[in-house]
Order: structure tokens, then sequence, then C-alpha cells
């Protein structure tokens, strides 16, 4: 990360920190420790989940555990206000990408818990994979909680009614199956515009299609000009002829939970989200049974997907307490409790997969073939100011008021003033 993007971080944190009461370190009572954990808003499942984890743990500890919520942006914000001052929570959830934990890793936020790996022996806990995005700063920063992967959910009968036979196993043959459904009178696909990260997973996935895994490696994380590859030019043509084409009506008007009930109502027929996304379906009345799941069909083998993880912060008060908490939650015994409600493997090697939702099966079939890597979400590859503006091209183009063919050029002009 760059100096400048650095002293922005914190600049942020320490002009909004008295926005935030309180500083790291839940307070000492005569009841024991009271440890503060700040959390994205969670669904019902989750909710129920995170009380029974605090349950568990409290009766075991002499802690008490508060939790904080906040929606996705909320929560970000929160983040950055305090990153770089002793305000905060004792232990935070968050994003293992280098534009969103890498920003907290950077400033210090987070406390390397290189001592309790050794400790609790969690390198011998978790999986590899789930390990490479708390060791890619140097030493250990935070413990996984989840390890995700985003693919296509599509409604099985909707796909018969059109004639869609087969999965998509390729680019070409999952726009025929949307030309299919839309011959059918069928809704091909739904996204929320309101919160721009949804679209965001399409114009990633056409990124990787249309560049190859190289060349995005080298636009997203690397120092490749997004004005000079055509293969950038392509991905934003393809970007609005889904628009034009494939998805929802209005969808720049609707937030993602709403566009998500078209698929949950049988009204779109595929729905690109991640692990998570099983227990929402059931949720949400669906068979799983009746929903199938496949990697968006990139031409790479990489499967799209991301990881997060429990911070420490750096500056509370209590380290060893904050530890043990997530020594827990990663227990098996934590995970049990835990079960999918938040993706459909468990970081921990020694859980088995949970097959009471028959999804999580498919998603261990699908991260058994994916031995290519990853690519990551670009909001969690960029700058928070850079993702800004990669979500106004992409939403500008959507809207007709940007060229495709200019969308790569101006997204490099804003890096190249901005770097």
């Amino acid at each position: 990360m760059d100096k400048t993007r650095t002293l922005g971080i914190v600049a942020l944190g320490a002009a909004a920190a008295t926005a935030l009461a309180g500083c790291a370190g839940g307070a000492d009572d005569a009841d024991g420790t009271e440890l503060t954990v700040w959390l994205t808003t969670q669904e019902p499942n989750q909710r129920e989940a995170v009380d029974a984890l605090v349950a568990a743990y409290e009766e075991k500890a002499d802690v008490t555990i508060t939790v904080e919520e906040r929606s996705v942006d909320q929560h970000k914000d929160a983040m950055r206000q305090i990153a770089g001052t002793d305000s905060g929570p004792d232990v935070y959830w968050y994003w293992e990408g280098s534009g969103l934990g890498g920003e907290l890793v950077d400033v210090g936020m987070s406390l390397d818990l290189t001592d309790y790996y050794a400790q609790y022996g969690w390198e011998d806990r978790f999986t590899p994979a789930s390990l490479a995005g708390i060791t890619q700063y140097g030493g250990f920063h935070g413990v996984p909680w989840t390890l995700q992967g985003e693919g296509i959910y599509y409604n099985k009968e909707l796909f018969a009614q059109a004639g869609v036979e087969d999965v998509p196993a390729t680019y070409d043959e999952l726009v025929d199956a949307a030309d299919a459904l839309v011959d059918a009178g069928i809704t091909p696909i739904e996204f929320g515009g309101t919160v721009n990260w949804d679209v965001m997973r399409l114009l990633d996935s056409l990124v990787e299609t249309e560049c190859g895994a190289q060349t995005a490696d080298e636009l997203n994380t690397g120092d490749g000009d997004w004005g000079a590859e055509p293969c950038v030019t392509d991905a934003f043509t393809e970007l609005a002829a889904w628009g034009d084409a494939y998805l929802n009506d209005g969808f720049m008007g609707i937030s993602n939970d709403d566009a998500a009930q078209l698929f949950f109502s049988g009204q779109a027929a595929m729905s690109l989200e991640g692990t998570w996304y099983n227990a929402q379906v059931v949720d949400n009345g669906l068979d799983p049974e009746d929903v199938g799941i496949f990697p968006f069909p990139t031409g790479t083998d990489r499967l799209y997907g991301f990881g997060e993880a429990y911070y420490v912060n750096a500056a509370t008060d209590h380290p060893d307490e904050a530890a043990a908490f997530l020594d827990f939650l990663t227990s098996e015994e934590g995970q049990e409790i835990a079960g999918s409600n938040w993706g459909a493997l468990s970081v921990n090697k020694d859980v088995p997969v949970d097959e009471s939702n028959p999804l999580n099966a498919v998603w261990a079939d699908v991260f058994a073939a994916s031995d290519a890597g990853m690519y990551t979400n670009n909001d969690q590859n960029f700058s928070t100011a850079e993702t800004t503006e990669y979500w106004r091209i992409q939403n500008s183009v959507l809207t007709g008021d940007l060229d495709p063919a200019d969308a790569g050029a101006e997204f490099q002009a804003y890096r190249d003033a901005n770097g």
C-alpha cells in the first residue's frame, strides 16, 4: 500500500474517532472481563448462532461478550473511522482482502497473533487455503472464519422449462442458456444495483473471463493498465449486454435483498452468490434439491471467492481473553454450534461437511475441483477510493452514460492521478 493511501486512513480515523464511543478493550468489572465484538448485520439464522456461541463461551469463561452489528457499509465506515486510534472493539470481523482487512493491517490496527498461533496450535487447525489470507501480510493477522466461494445458483425447474438441459461449462454456453431463458419469458439472473458490490460480481467475473487469469491479476492486484488492454473493453461490453438483455427489470433501483426475492420466488433463474447463500435458500422456503450451483465459467478454472476473519484489535487491553474467545469460535465445539450458517465448509480441517443442507456437499465438490486457485472480489483488491470509482464506471456503463470502449481508460486515468 502506498503512503498516501495509508495516511488517508489514519487521518480519517483520527478525525472521526470521537464519533465512536470508548476505547479498545472491554471494561473490567466485578464479574470479570467484557469483550466487545463488531460484526456486520447477521441473517436471522446467523444471529441465532452468534447468540448460541456467546452463551456457550460465557458459561466457560469469566468473560462477558458484547456484540455490536452494523450494515456492511456502516461496518466499513466504522472500522475506517477508528483505524489508527485507540478506539474500537476488542475483536472485529472483516474481509481479508488487501483493500479491506489489509488496510487495517497496514495502519497497525490488527494484532499479529503469531504467539497465539503457537500457544493454541492454530496453524495445524486450519485448512491451508483458509490460512493464505491470514499470512499474506507477514505474521498471522486474524483467525480464519470462512473461505467463501462464489458461483451461480440456478433454479433447476426454470432451466428445464427453458430447455436448458446441461449446466453451462463455458461462457458461450452460459450466454446460450440466458438466451433460452429470455425466449421462455424467464428473467435469466437477478442483481440489485443500489448496492454496487452486487453487480460488481458480474463485472469481476467478466474481467476474469475476457482477460484470463494472468492479465486479470495484473489489472486487479498489480500494475496492469486498464486503458491498454483490449480485453477490458470486451469485459465492459459484455457487462452492458447483460444489463440490456439478461438482468431483472429495474435492477439499478433495488437492493440485493429485494433482488434475491426474485430468485427465491422463482421469478429469476439464476443468482450470482456465495456459500453463505445455502442457508438463505432454505430460510426462504426453497428445497435445496431444486437448486444447483456451478462456478461462473470464466475458462480459467479459478474459483471466485474470498476469505473472512476475526481480528484482534492491537489496542485492546485484553489480548489474551480475545485470543481465548477466538480459540473457542474456531474449535470443533464452536464450529459445531456455528454449523454452516456462514459458509458451506468449515475452516477447521477436522470438521466434516454439514450434510443437513445438500448444497454444502455441492460446494465441497466445487472446491475440490478448483485446483487453479481463486480470484477475489475487486472491492477487496482496490483501495476504498478506487473501489468507488470502479463502481461509478460500472454503473455508468450499465446506464449507457459511458461507452464500454472508454471505461478502462477512464478507470486507469483515475488510478494514475490518485495512485
